[in-house]
């Protein structure tokens, strides 16, 4: 089964598109707020959530529930993609619905290989994936930049350095990112 959560009006021919809203015409309508999600476990083999993860778990406890669910319908292997608007753009911060920014960060914390790195090392990051016995394994990450960036990276007139400076310091330099994991069971 291929997944297509949240799906709004952005139906996926061959996929299963799910959304809370009636109104959108999903093949089926569920809550992604709602524990437990209504699919067998490890039915997945491939998950999307386009513009979704960000709207969804203000509190910790809903957002972990939401991974703990996502991790549970996939089977070894899925991939499960992941896009979201960049948390210091406008696009992400001007939107009342989104409650959660998505970091490549917060999503390691998620891999069991990053926890036990960090056990081993004696780091304080908090190991979601040891706690919740979940597994997610980050396999890509890609950004698009906003403009003038992506113009000026492509002309030469900056180059990735740059690009990564200005990220750290500047708002509306990444407009979106794109996750991949992969479910380790």
């Amino acid at each position: 089964m291929r997944l297509n959560l949240g799906c709004g009006l952005n139906r996926k021919q061959g996929w299963h598109n799910v959304d809370k809203s009636a109104a959108c015409g999903p093949d089926q309508v569920v809550d992604l707020e709602q524990f437990p999600w209504p699919w067998q476990s490890g039915v997945a083999e491939e998950v999307l959530l386009n513009h979704v993860l960000e709207h969804l778990g203000a509190s910790a406890e809903v957002y972990i529930g939401v991974m703990k669910e996502l991790w549970r319908v996939c089977r070894d292997g899925a991939l499960v993609t992941i896009v979201v608007p960049h948390p210091r753009h406008d696009d992400f911060m001007t939107d009342p619905t989104h409650v959660r920014a998505i970091t490549f960060d917060g999503l390691v914390l998620f891999s069991r290989k990053a926890n036990e790195y960090w056990q081993r090392e004696g780091n304080a990051n908090t190991q979601l994936a040891v706690y919740h016995g979940i597994d997610f394994e980050l396999v890509s990450t890609e950004t698009t930049l906003d403009e003038p960036w992506a113009g000026d990276l492509a002309a030469g007139r900056i180059d990735q350095t740059a690009v990564d400076e200005a990220t750290l310091r500047y708002n509306n330099v990444v407009k979106q990112q794109r996750f991949v994991l992969k479910a380790v069971k």
